[in-house]
């Protein structure tokens, strides 16, 4: 662009905002009266009038073929195991790991100290992969999130989530895992 065109009048701005601001609210309107047509009717189907309960006087039989159907069953890999629900362990029964991410040195031995004891058996207390994180948070392993609630009650930490990216063999056993944010 080899020069700016200047306008000779100002444009129009205050006529441009009442013009968009009209065309939004028929918007507003129409959308409010199309929910409101939607609800009712829904409203209007499930309504129990007394003629609605009535019971019909005579039965209505009616033979229908049966439809055979092939059944094929859920390949082993494709099922989801249901989590039986139980209470929440004893905090002896959980072990925990505790894993420095803020970079103060000594802070995962100081922390799995005091869960210790409150209960908790340490499955250790080393540094995290990485340093970055900003919040310390609680993880769990599956089946865990009952007492990875409790754990974040007890070292008033906000954030519980479940383990992610932490190997089974990193974990040793470990349930939950307290990583020390900054």
């Amino acid at each position: 662009m080899d020069r700016a065109e200047h306008f000779t009048q100002p444009f129009p701005w205050r006529t441009a905002t009442l013009l968009a601001t009209a065309v939004a609210a028929v918007e507003l309107i129409g959308l409010v009266t199309i929910g409101a047509l939607h609800y009712s009717h829904v409203f209007r189907q499930v309504s129990t009038s007394p003629q609605a309960v009535v019971a019909p006087t005579h039965a209505h039989h009616t033979t229908t073929t049966p439809v055979h159907r092939n059944v094929v069953p859920v390949p082993a890999k494709d099922r989801v195991t249901i989590v039986p629900t139980h209470g929440v362990r004893a905090r002896s029964q959980v072990r925990v790991l505790v894993l420095n991410a803020n970079g103060v040195a000594g802070a995962a031995h100081a922390e799995a100290a005091r869960l210790q004891s409150l209960g908790y058996p340490i499955g250790g207390a080393a540094n995290a992969p990485s340093h970055h994180y900003a919040q310390s948070m609680v993880m769990y392993v599956p089946g865990y999130s009952k007492e990875a609630r409790r754990l974040a009650h007890d070292t008033h930490i906000e954030l519980v989530a479940p383990v992610d990216g932490l190997t089974p063999s990193t974990l040793g056993g470990s349930r939950l895992v307290v990583l020390l944010g900054s």
